[in-house]
């Protein structure tokens, strides 16, 4: 089994490249189950930075499930849905609202949700301004477009989905009428541009401010939080549902079992699982997700409502209710 994981990093990180797979990702089809799998992961640092941690993980999973596996890192989160849409990445590490869409678009299945150190199956997010500054959350929310504004990816999480739910949109404020100037980009490189004056402020979460903590103290020192949202749900592995059943429960197992027990390997294991701030995985499914899907209602009904579009906005109430009724149920 090759274990050379490492050669395979360079993959880059764009639609176009994903598809340089297609033609030898050896998926198997009618010849039977496939010897390769590809294993898609957003890099929030650099591919350099993200890179190292991932492999050891995916190299024991490379040897546990008797699969190769190609790691293939993007900066994108919409390429990475659209890869597993088309069968171009069989599994992969997505945050929450990505694991929906990926549900929705591209046939995932959820198998398992990560657990941080300590013990949190969830994260929050952000604002962030230079320490020092004097810039507060009030000054903020004044919206007299003097300060610049830094949101994540359209399809982030954290970095724009919870702070328009929780903060902007219940205050009728659209960033880009409130800001100077609003630019869209990952945690770390909107936290560079805050802690350097390139933006006054942005989005950013408390999963990028323990990796950066432990990577650039140099650039944490240099920010403070403002704001922080009610708990998100954190990332989890997602499989395509059409994955080769035999293989897909080798994955499920591998997962839920990583790191677990006792004894050197276990400790070794737990090690990897460290250095991603992960303690464990946690068996789940599409339900987790829940609360994305809530925000994502609510989100709806308010842009209903705005737009006058009263049919539109009954849709949204009736699924906003019912996955309201659900979380008060739910143990």
């Amino acid at each position: 089994m090759s274990r050379a994981i490492t050669r395979r990093l360079a993959i880059a990180a764009s639609t176009l490249a994903i598809a340089a797979f297609t033609a030898s990702c050896g998926q198997g089809g009618d010849d039977g189950p496939p010897t390769e799998i590809t294993f898609s992961i957003l890099s929030a640092e650099s591919q350099t930075a993200s890179g190292p941690l991932w492999e050891p993980l995916l190299n024991d999973m490379e040897e546990e499930i008797g699969v190769r596996v190609r790691p293939f890192f993007a900066s994108n989160y919409n390429a990475l849905i659209e890869a597993m849409r088309f069968n171009q990445v069989q599994v992969g590490w997505f945050s929450a609202l990505p694991a929906l869409q990926a549900i929705d678009r591209s046939q995932g299945e959820v198998i398992a949700r990560t657990v941080d150190v300590e013990g949190a199956d969830s994260y929050t997010s952000t604002l962030i301004v230079r320490r020092g500054s004097g810039i507060t959350l009030d000054r903020v929310l004044t919206c007299d477009r003097s300060l610049t504004f830094g949101l994540g990816d359209a399809q982030s999480t954290s970095g724009t989905l919870a702070p328009m739910t929780y903060l902007f949109s219940p205050r009728g404020i659209e960033p880009s009428d409130c800001f100077r100037t609003v630019r869209s980009a990952n945690h770390q490189a909107n936290s560079f541009s805050v802690a350097t004056g390139v933006l006054d402020v942005s989005t950013s979460n408390s999963v990028n401010t323990v990796f950066l903590t432990r990577n650039n103290p140099q650039i944490i020192a240099q920010l403070e939080t403002i704001w922080e949202s009610p708990p998100i749900p954190e990332s989890g592995i997602v499989v395509r549902s059409d994955l080769d059943p035999a293989l897909k429960e080798r994955i499920r197992s591998f997962f839920l079992t990583y790191g677990q027990g006792e004894g050197a390997e276990a400790e070794r294991q737990r090690q990897v699982l460290a250095a991603l701030n992960y303690s464990q995985f946690r068996a789940a499914d599409g339900t987790y997700l829940d609360p994305i899907r809530e925000m994502r209602a609510d989100q709806a009904l308010r842009e209903a409502r705005a737009s006058g579009d009263q049919a539109a906005a009954a849709a949204a109430q009736a699924q906003l209710s019912e996955l309201r009724a659900r979380r008060e149920v739910t143990p």
